[in-house]
């Protein structure tokens, strides 16, 4: 289908009736004078006799000028083709990773390709993995400590999610642990998008220790909103440590508040899970992964094919026939006039003698 850009620019089309020819006074009525038109009808019709011409008898350059502005015009308001509407992906979901970096996130108590790393680390390695098959989806990521604040708004650019996780510092959000401010942050960021696609995904490895609103009184907000919350608590069970009295066995994850992360997710229909290793966290992201698609409103790309250069490549062309005419016109004027010059020098002579 063809079409045009800026179609308004078609506007532009009488703008020649702004030109009164000074010999044509009666004609033209009480037009608008504009001064350089004056210029451009000495350089269309010549100067000197060739000025006194008659213009009904240049009607046919008058025609090539006319199709040349028509032509030139057409180009202006960029005319377009434009294809058959293709339907694009609309599987697409909006997720929110909301990720604990206190200081507690520190803990060596996982191996991480066979080295010691701390839980962020881990962190960082696995939802990496995670966000690049998010392809085609919505995310966004918030990191919480003592405050939540939004790393990345929802968004489809997953390089940069990923990679402003990959910047993210312990205990820069703080020393404590907000885990009902982080919820309430997220419900703010999602209740405005579809009802089937609000879904959270939390993770920490504590209880909470700060903020203004307590994880039970946001999930229950989170339920009203319809936004669903996955819990995943991280940590190791067991660690073995060495001091002066031999081996003994840790529990890092002792502050980890299991019973606070089920509620949350059983209030707002989701689902907790527990990650004691790497292995196992990212068996939670491949399930988590695996949560039904979202219908989201259905999208249309239209392909369109630039056609300007049509008509004013026809423009270019007209006006160039134009002056082609007009030098052969004056070249022949020339040649009579030189010929008819000789013919008087020679009737002048003979009736001298």
């Amino acid at each position: 289908m063809l079409g045009f850009a800026w179609p308004w620019l078609i506007l532009l089309l009488p703008l020649p009736l702004l030109w009164r020819p000074k010999a044509e006074p009666e004609r033209w009525g009480t037009a608008v004078q504009v001064p350089f038109f004056a210029q451009a009808q000495q350089a269309l019709h010549g100067y000197g006799d060739e000025a006194r011409v008659s213009p009904g008898k240049h009607w046919r350059h008058h025609l090539l000028l006319l199709l040349a502005w028509l032509c030139l015009v057409l180009a202006v308001c960029r005319p377009q083709w434009q294809g058959q509407p293709i339907p694009l992906a609309n599987d697409a979901r909006d997720l929110l990773l909301a990720v604990d970096i206190s200081p507690s996130m520190q803990e060596e108590d996982m191996l991480l390709e066979g080295q010691r790393a701390n839980r962020l680390q881990v962190v960082k390695s696995v939802v990496s993995e995670f966000i690049e098959e998010r392809q085609g989806d919505r995310l966004g990521l918030i990191l919480f400590g003592a405050q939540p604040y939004i790393q990345v708004p929802l968004t489809f650019d997953l390089t940069t999610v990923a990679d402003l996780l990959e910047e993210a510092t312990l205990g820069i959000a703080g020393n404590a642990t907000a885990i009902g401010d982080a919820l309430g942050l997220a419900i703010k960021r999602l209740r405005e998008r579809p009802a089937a696609s609000r879904v959270l995904v939390l993770l920490t490895d504590g209880a909470n220790t700060s903020g203004e609103v307590t994880p039970d009184e946001a999930a229950e907000l989170a339920a009203k909103a319809g936004i669903k919350v996955y819990t995943v608590g991280i940590g190791a069970d067991e660690v073995l440590r060495r001091s002066l009295f031999g081996v003994r066995r840790h529990n890092p994850s002792a502050d980890l508040d299991e019973r606070l992360l089920k509620r949350i997710a059983n209030t707002t229909g989701g689902q907790y899970f527990r990650a004691r290793n790497t292995e196992e966290l990212r068996l939670i992201y491949q399930a988590i992964n695996e949560l039904e698609p979202v219908l989201q409103d259905e999208r249309f790309y239209r392909p369109t094919t630039e056609k300007y250069y049509i008509p004013l490549a026809l423009a270019c062309l007209l006006w160039s026939l134009h002056g082609l005419s007009k030098k052969i016109r004056r070249k022949y004027r020339n040649h009579n006039r030189y010929q008819q010059n000789t013919i008087n020098d020679s009737t002048g002579s003979g009736i001298s003698q």
